[in-house]
């Protein structure tokens, strides 16, 4: 099967919707901590946040970090961090410092 041309409007919607269906799947699923998405991909929700803060910046919009972590998440980050957000494991931090992510 060929990949299909697409014209960058149409290429720039799919990425768009594709991003919508991640972050919505990130906000349902609370129980995945930042850490074990950090270890297993090497990124986490606070990437995605800076990612769209960079985005924004180089269209020369201002987005505060803790704006577009709400974003992200849905709710303000402290929000999110005192609901879901439970304390890093020894393991879990070992392995984050092996891996030398950069977070």
């Amino acid at each position: 099967m060929s990949n299909p041309t697409l014209d960058e409007a149409t290429k720039e919607k799919l990425e768009a919707a594709a991003f919508r269906a991640l972050v919505a799947h990130l906000r349902q699923r609370t129980d995945v901590q930042n850490i074990d998405m950090m270890n297993l991909a090497g990124f986490c929700r606070n990437c995605l946040s800076r990612w769209y803060r960079e985005a924004a910046e180089a269209q020369g919009i201002a987005l505060p970090d803790p704006q577009a972590r709400e974003i992200i998440y849905g709710m303000p980050y402290k929000e999110w961090q005192a609901q879901y957000q439970t304390p890093a494991t020894p393991d879990q931090l070992a392995k984050m410092n092996e891996s030398k992510s950069g977070h």
